[in-house]
């Protein structure tokens, strides 16, 4: 099997008069995904506690901010010059440990980014697109949300938290036009995976059935996809895009 990707290139999708949020989105598959709406016409705000890399070159309104704050959440939504039709909660982060050697800061940390952060996005943003009879909303979650993973309790708990608030959104914010759902990524060749030992990456490797693992375009496509209009009969879904690694 090959680790390293062939040319992976964007489908041609528009959202012109669109205005999205993506939260983690100044690095990362985040940024891959903002980008990927920028080029397709929408105006992007990304939502990250981490300013750019490059900010001069950033080509996205950025707006720093913790979104487990919930009243930082609101105010900077309040603060957008109009409502957003699309929203994307991509931001995690990880302190993997085995459960007894969790401590709880390492658990409250993860469930607070990964779960209530989405939550807080959108309790803040879901209402907005009601009154519009509009919105997207697809939430970046994990195959190992939904198979657990040895050393990741509390981000395993976080995704598979993140599935079912998906569900839920999806049932109550249905009847308003707003779709909800989520991405579920296998290993993702981001520069940060292939920084990994390598053994993480052979583990992976050798679960896939595809002969090569994700690149973050291919999560990006599967996320504007659920955004666009192909897939406005779509919602509380889980689309794992893994190279069948779950499988």
């Amino acid at each position: 099997m090959l680790v390293k990707s062939q040319d992976a290139s964007r489908f041609n999708f528009s959202f012109h008069n669109h205005r999205a949020i993506v939260t983690g989105g100044s690095r990362g598959i985040g940024l891959t995904i903002a980008d990927a709406l920028g080029e397709a016409g929408a105006q992007v705000h990304v939502f990250d506690i981490d300013r750019p890399q490059q900010p001069d070159g950033f080509p996205h309104q950025f707006v720093q901010i913790d979104i487990v704050d919930s009243d930082a959440v609101k105010a900077a939504i309040a603060n957008l010059p109009q409502a957003p039709t699309l929203l994307v909660n991509n931001a995690g982060i990880t302190r993997d440990r085995s459960i007894a050697k969790m401590s709880d800061a390492d658990w409250a940390a993860v469930l607070n980014v990964n779960l209530t952060g989405a939550f807080n996005m959108i309790r803040a943003v879901a209402p907005l697109m009601a009154r519009q009879t509009f919105g997207r909303i697809v939430s970046i979650t994990s195959i190992n949300g939904l198979r657990g993973k040895f050393g990741q309790a509390n981000y395993a708990a976080a995704k598979a938290g993140l599935i079912g608030l998906t569900k839920t959104a999806a049932r109550e914010f249905g009847p308003k036009n707003i779709t909800v759902n989520a991405v579920a990524p296998g290993m993702v060749m981001t520069d940060m995976a292939r920084g990994l030992r390598g053994e993480i990456i052979l583990k992976a490797v050798d679960e896939a059935v595809l002969p090569e693992l994700a690149d973050p375009i291919d999560i990006s496509n599967a996320v504007l996809f659920l955004l666009s209009d192909a897939a406005r009969a779509i919602t509380g879904e889980v689309l794992r895009v893994d190279a069948g690694q779950y499988i």
